[in-house]
Protein backbone atom coordinates (compact mmCIF):
# COMPACT_ATOMS: atom_id res chain seq x y z
CA UNK A 1 0.00 0.00 0.00
CA UNK A 2 1.26 3.26 -1.06
CA UNK A 3 2.26 5.90 1.95
CA UNK A 4 0.11 9.12 1.89
CA UNK A 5 1.70 12.29 3.53
CA UNK A 6 0.51 15.45 4.98
CA UNK A 7 2.39 18.39 4.25
CA UNK A 8 2.60 20.78 7.79
CA UNK A 9 5.30 22.99 6.66
CA UNK A 10 4.89 25.03 10.10
CA UNK A 11 4.59 22.90 13.22
CA UNK A 12 1.04 22.32 15.08
CA UNK A 13 -0.40 20.69 18.31
CA UNK A 14 0.99 16.80 18.91
CA UNK A 15 -2.92 16.17 19.20
CA UNK A 16 -3.65 16.69 15.42
CA UNK A 17 -0.07 15.20 14.23
CA UNK A 18 -1.68 12.39 16.26
CA UNK A 19 -4.91 12.09 14.79
CA UNK A 20 -3.39 12.11 11.32
CA UNK A 21 -1.03 9.27 12.03
CA UNK A 22 -4.28 7.21 13.38
CA UNK A 23 -6.18 7.74 9.62
CA UNK A 24 -2.76 6.32 8.07
CA UNK A 25 -1.64 9.58 7.09
CA UNK A 26 2.02 10.53 7.94
CA UNK A 27 2.74 13.72 8.90
CA UNK A 28 5.82 16.16 6.87
CA UNK A 29 6.58 18.89 9.55
CA UNK A 30 8.70 21.87 8.19
CA UNK A 31 9.34 23.73 5.73
CA UNK A 32 11.96 21.05 3.74
CA UNK A 33 10.11 17.94 5.24
CA UNK A 34 8.54 16.69 1.75
CA UNK A 35 12.45 17.66 -0.47
CA UNK A 36 13.26 13.14 0.12
CA UNK A 37 9.73 12.18 0.16
CA UNK A 38 8.00 11.33 -3.60
CA UNK A 39 5.76 14.46 -4.45
CA UNK A 40 2.81 12.33 -5.59
CA UNK A 41 2.56 11.17 -2.43
CA UNK A 42 1.38 14.27 -0.85
CA UNK A 43 -2.27 14.47 -0.58
CA UNK A 44 -3.29 16.98 1.54
CA UNK A 45 -1.60 20.39 3.42
CA UNK A 46 -2.23 22.45 6.76
CA UNK A 47 -1.27 25.78 6.53
CA UNK A 48 -0.49 27.82 9.88
CA UNK A 49 1.11 30.98 7.87
CA UNK A 50 3.91 31.54 5.00
CA UNK A 51 2.40 31.75 1.53
CA UNK A 52 1.03 28.34 -1.08
CA UNK A 53 1.48 28.95 -4.34
CA UNK A 54 0.59 28.03 -7.12
CA UNK A 55 4.09 26.96 -8.21
CA UNK A 56 3.94 24.72 -4.69
CA UNK A 57 0.74 23.05 -5.58
CA UNK A 58 1.95 22.28 -9.31
CA UNK A 59 4.75 20.64 -7.66
CA UNK A 60 2.16 18.43 -5.64
CA UNK A 61 0.36 16.63 -8.26
CA UNK A 62 -2.09 14.66 -6.01
CA UNK A 63 -2.26 17.12 -2.96
CA UNK A 64 -6.10 17.22 -2.94
CA UNK A 65 -6.98 18.82 0.55
CA UNK A 66 -6.00 22.34 1.82
CA UNK A 67 -6.44 23.43 5.56
CA UNK A 68 -5.85 26.88 6.62
CA UNK A 69 -5.32 26.71 10.60
CA UNK A 70 -7.22 29.29 11.58
CA UNK A 71 -9.49 31.76 9.37
CA UNK A 72 -7.13 34.21 7.32
CA UNK A 73 -6.84 32.89 3.66
CA UNK A 74 -4.02 35.58 2.87
CA UNK A 75 -1.60 33.70 2.82
CA UNK A 76 -3.16 30.49 0.26
CA UNK A 77 -2.99 31.57 -3.77
CA UNK A 78 -6.79 30.47 -3.73
CA UNK A 79 -7.74 31.29 -7.29
CA UNK A 80 -5.21 28.84 -8.55
CA UNK A 81 -6.25 25.82 -6.03
CA UNK A 82 -9.80 26.63 -7.49
CA UNK A 83 -8.45 26.77 -10.87
CA UNK A 84 -6.37 22.89 -10.23
CA UNK A 85 -9.96 21.69 -8.20
CA UNK A 86 -7.94 21.19 -4.81
CA UNK A 87 -10.60 22.41 -2.18
CA UNK A 88 -9.46 24.49 0.58
CA UNK A 89 -11.16 25.37 4.04
CA UNK A 90 -10.64 26.90 7.40
CA UNK A 91 -11.31 26.59 11.02
CA UNK A 92 -13.41 29.16 12.12
CA UNK A 93 -14.28 30.04 16.13
CA UNK A 94 -11.45 27.74 17.04
CA UNK A 95 -9.19 30.50 18.04
CA UNK A 96 -12.17 32.91 18.47
CA UNK A 97 -12.04 33.49 22.86
CA UNK A 98 -8.03 33.08 22.85
CA UNK A 99 -7.60 36.27 19.94
CA UNK A 100 -10.41 38.61 21.80
CA UNK A 101 -8.43 37.66 25.21
CA UNK A 102 -4.79 38.67 24.15
CA UNK A 103 -6.44 42.04 22.70
CA UNK A 104 -8.38 42.97 25.86
CA UNK A 105 -4.45 41.81 27.13
CA UNK A 106 -2.54 43.86 25.12
CA UNK A 107 -5.29 47.12 26.47
CA UNK A 108 -4.30 45.92 29.66
CA UNK A 109 -0.78 46.28 29.30
CA UNK A 110 -0.97 50.03 27.66
CA UNK A 111 -3.10 51.50 30.01
CA UNK A 112 -1.36 50.37 32.72
CA UNK A 113 2.22 50.42 31.29
CA UNK A 114 2.76 47.12 32.21
CA UNK A 115 6.01 46.21 30.19
CA UNK A 116 7.73 49.94 30.88
CA UNK A 117 7.00 48.72 34.80
CA UNK A 118 8.69 45.48 34.29
CA UNK A 119 11.64 47.12 32.50
CA UNK A 120 11.59 49.98 35.16
CA UNK A 121 11.44 47.43 38.36
CA UNK A 122 14.48 45.09 36.47
CA UNK A 123 16.17 48.39 36.54
CA UNK A 124 15.82 49.35 40.32
CA UNK A 125 13.91 52.12 39.45
CA UNK A 126 11.01 51.50 41.90
CA UNK A 127 10.04 55.14 41.58
CA UNK A 128 8.50 54.58 38.28
CA UNK A 129 5.13 54.26 40.20
CA UNK A 130 5.62 58.21 40.90
CA UNK A 131 5.98 58.39 37.02
CA UNK A 132 1.73 58.22 36.39
CA UNK A 133 0.40 57.84 32.98
CA UNK A 134 -1.37 55.12 33.97
CA UNK A 135 -5.80 54.23 33.54
CA UNK A 136 -8.52 52.57 34.37
CA UNK A 137 -10.44 50.41 31.25
CA UNK A 138 -13.85 51.02 32.80
CA UNK A 139 -15.81 53.72 31.37
CA UNK A 140 -13.35 54.01 28.50
CA UNK A 141 -14.90 53.98 25.00
CA UNK A 142 -13.78 50.92 22.74
CA UNK A 143 -14.43 50.79 19.10
CA UNK A 144 -14.33 47.71 17.24
CA UNK A 145 -13.90 48.03 13.83
CA UNK A 146 -15.68 44.67 12.19
CA UNK A 147 -18.31 42.36 13.80
CA UNK A 148 -17.19 38.40 12.99
CA UNK A 149 -16.70 36.33 15.99
CA UNK A 150 -13.41 37.65 17.43
CA UNK A 151 -14.60 41.38 16.79
CA UNK A 152 -18.25 40.33 18.69
CA UNK A 153 -15.94 38.40 21.74
CA UNK A 154 -13.77 41.14 22.11
CA UNK A 155 -16.71 43.31 22.52
CA UNK A 156 -18.43 41.32 24.97
CA UNK A 157 -15.40 41.28 27.19
CA UNK A 158 -15.10 44.59 27.02
CA UNK A 159 -18.51 45.16 28.26
CA UNK A 160 -17.77 43.37 31.06
CA UNK A 161 -15.09 45.28 32.06
CA UNK A 162 -17.28 47.79 31.91
CA UNK A 163 -16.08 49.80 28.67
CA UNK A 164 -18.52 51.43 26.71
CA UNK A 165 -18.37 50.07 22.78
CA UNK A 166 -18.89 51.35 19.74
CA UNK A 167 -18.97 48.62 16.59
CA UNK A 168 -18.64 50.03 12.86
CA UNK A 169 -20.31 46.94 11.19
CA UNK A 170 -23.14 46.63 8.58
CA UNK A 171 -24.93 44.61 10.87
CA UNK A 172 -28.81 46.23 12.16
CA UNK A 173 -28.35 48.06 14.56
CA UNK A 174 -31.32 46.76 16.38
CA UNK A 175 -29.08 43.90 17.28
CA UNK A 176 -26.33 45.66 18.62
CA UNK A 177 -28.53 47.42 20.84
CA UNK A 178 -29.60 44.45 22.16
CA UNK A 179 -26.00 43.55 23.26
CA UNK A 180 -25.40 46.95 24.91
CA UNK A 181 -23.30 48.13 21.77
CA UNK A 182 -23.86 51.29 19.91
CA UNK A 183 -23.47 51.30 16.00
CA UNK A 184 -20.69 53.57 14.68
CA UNK A 185 -21.72 55.93 12.07
CA UNK A 186 -18.68 56.42 10.73
CA UNK A 187 -15.08 55.06 10.72
CA UNK A 188 -14.18 58.66 11.30
CA UNK A 189 -16.66 59.10 13.67
CA UNK A 190 -15.44 55.62 15.41
CA UNK A 191 -11.76 57.11 15.56
CA UNK A 192 -12.46 60.39 16.78
CA UNK A 193 -14.62 59.28 20.19
CA UNK A 194 -12.35 55.97 20.93
CA UNK A 195 -10.48 55.31 23.58
CA UNK A 196 -9.31 52.37 22.37
CA UNK A 197 -9.41 51.41 18.56
CA UNK A 198 -9.35 47.24 18.27
CA UNK A 199 -9.31 45.82 14.76
CA UNK A 200 -11.14 42.72 13.80
CA UNK A 201 -11.06 42.80 9.94
CA UNK A 202 -9.67 40.49 7.18
CA UNK A 203 -6.46 41.61 5.05
CA UNK A 204 -8.94 42.33 1.91
CA UNK A 205 -8.29 44.77 -1.25
CA UNK A 206 -10.78 46.86 0.45
CA UNK A 207 -8.79 46.68 3.51
CA UNK A 208 -5.60 47.53 3.21
CA UNK A 209 -4.15 50.67 4.87
CA UNK A 210 -7.57 50.64 6.37
CA UNK A 211 -5.81 52.55 9.17
CA UNK A 212 -3.02 55.38 7.65
CA UNK A 213 -1.70 58.87 8.33
CA UNK A 214 -5.07 60.39 7.69
CA UNK A 215 -7.19 58.03 10.07
CA UNK A 216 -4.89 58.22 13.24
CA UNK A 217 -4.55 61.89 12.74
CA UNK A 218 -8.52 61.61 13.80
CA UNK A 219 -7.52 59.62 16.83
CA UNK A 220 -7.07 61.28 20.26
CA UNK A 221 -3.91 61.86 21.29
CA UNK A 222 -4.87 59.95 24.40
CA UNK A 223 -5.97 56.71 22.75
CA UNK A 224 -4.18 53.44 21.58
CA UNK A 225 -4.44 51.06 18.43
CA UNK A 226 -4.83 47.64 18.93
CA UNK A 227 -4.15 45.29 15.90
CA UNK A 228 -4.90 41.22 16.41
CA UNK A 229 -5.91 40.72 13.18
CA UNK A 230 -3.76 41.05 9.90
CA UNK A 231 -0.42 43.83 9.76
CA UNK A 232 -1.55 45.10 6.65
CA UNK A 233 -4.76 46.58 7.65
CA UNK A 234 -1.85 49.50 9.08
CA UNK A 235 0.10 51.41 6.90
CA UNK A 236 3.43 50.71 9.41
CA UNK A 237 4.88 54.12 8.13
CA UNK A 238 2.32 56.09 9.02
CA UNK A 239 1.86 54.43 12.60
CA UNK A 240 5.44 54.54 13.57
CA UNK A 241 5.31 58.70 12.84
CA UNK A 242 2.32 58.85 14.69
CA UNK A 243 3.84 56.67 17.53
CA UNK A 244 7.15 58.91 17.33
CA UNK A 245 5.26 61.99 17.45
CA UNK A 246 3.55 61.17 20.22
CA UNK A 247 0.16 61.72 18.14
CA UNK A 248 -1.41 59.18 19.54
CA UNK A 249 -0.70 57.36 22.77
CA UNK A 250 0.25 53.82 21.93
CA UNK A 251 -0.37 50.66 20.41
CA UNK A 252 -0.65 47.41 20.79
CA UNK A 253 0.13 44.65 18.31
CA UNK A 254 0.45 41.26 17.35
CA UNK A 255 0.09 40.95 13.75
CA UNK A 256 2.54 42.65 10.89
CA UNK A 257 3.00 43.88 7.34
CA UNK A 258 6.18 41.34 7.08
CA UNK A 259 6.68 38.40 9.50
CA UNK A 260 9.03 37.65 11.10
CA UNK A 261 9.68 41.65 11.64
CA UNK A 262 12.94 42.39 10.43
CA UNK A 263 15.77 43.19 13.17
CA UNK A 264 16.41 46.93 12.46
CA UNK A 265 12.71 47.29 12.21
CA UNK A 266 11.78 51.38 13.60
CA UNK A 267 8.63 49.65 15.47
CA UNK A 268 11.30 47.85 17.53
CA UNK A 269 13.03 50.99 19.41
CA UNK A 270 9.47 52.40 20.26
CA UNK A 271 8.62 52.61 23.43
CA UNK A 272 5.31 53.37 23.12
CA UNK A 273 4.28 49.88 21.36
CA UNK A 274 3.57 46.72 22.48
CA UNK A 275 4.52 44.00 20.10
CA UNK A 276 4.17 39.82 20.13
CA UNK A 277 5.02 37.70 17.44
CA UNK A 278 1.61 36.59 15.99
CA UNK A 279 0.78 34.58 19.27
CA UNK A 280 -2.73 35.47 20.03
CA UNK A 281 -4.13 32.30 18.45
CA UNK A 282 -1.56 30.55 19.66
CA UNK A 283 -2.75 29.18 23.39
CA UNK A 284 -2.71 25.35 24.08
CA UNK A 285 -6.53 25.19 24.15
CA UNK A 286 -6.87 27.27 20.67
CA UNK A 287 -4.32 24.84 18.97
CA UNK A 288 -6.23 21.76 19.70
CA UNK A 289 -8.92 22.66 18.68
CA UNK A 290 -7.62 24.38 15.43
CA UNK A 291 -5.49 21.32 15.02
CA UNK A 292 -8.15 18.74 15.61
CA UNK A 293 -10.58 20.57 13.01
CA UNK A 294 -7.48 21.31 10.24
CA UNK A 295 -7.24 16.93 10.47
CA UNK A 296 -11.48 16.54 10.85
CA UNK A 297 -12.04 18.85 7.30
CA UNK A 298 -8.60 17.02 5.79
CA UNK A 299 -10.36 13.74 6.73
CA UNK A 300 -13.99 14.44 5.41
CA UNK A 301 -12.20 15.75 1.91
CA UNK A 302 -10.23 12.33 1.26
CA UNK A 303 -13.09 10.28 2.28
CA UNK A 304 -15.44 12.34 -0.37
CA UNK A 305 -17.28 14.49 2.28
CA UNK A 306 -17.38 18.67 2.05
CA UNK A 307 -16.00 19.74 5.16
CA UNK A 308 -17.74 21.87 7.66
CA UNK A 309 -16.15 25.59 6.48
CA UNK A 310 -15.18 24.84 2.78
CA UNK A 311 -13.83 28.46 1.33
CA UNK A 312 -14.09 27.05 -2.29
CA UNK A 313 -16.89 25.00 -2.31
CA UNK A 314 -18.23 26.19 -5.87
CA UNK A 315 -15.08 23.36 -7.22
CA UNK A 316 -16.29 20.33 -5.15
CA UNK A 317 -18.14 18.75 -8.20
CA UNK A 318 -14.96 19.03 -10.65
CA UNK A 319 -12.06 18.49 -7.26
CA UNK A 320 -8.68 16.50 -7.62
CA UNK A 321 -9.44 13.11 -6.18
CA UNK A 322 -7.43 11.06 -4.06
CA UNK A 323 -5.51 8.44 -6.06
CA UNK A 324 -3.69 6.28 -3.32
Amino acid sequence: MTRKYCLIPQPIHPSGVQKLREQGLEPLIGETACADIPAEQVVAAIFRSGRLTRAQMMRLPNLCAVAVHGVGLDGIDLPAASELGIPVFNTPGMNTRSVAEHALGLMFALTKRIPAADRAMRHGNFAFKYQGGFSELQGAMLGVIGFGAIGRATAELALALGMRVQVLTRRDAFELTGMGLRQASSLAALLRESDVVSLHLPALAETQNLIGAAQLAMMKPSAFLINTSRGALVDETALIEALTRGQIAGAGLDVFRHEPVAGDDPLLGLDNVILTPHIAASTEQALIRMADASVAGLLDILADRLPVSPVNPEIWHRRRRNPL
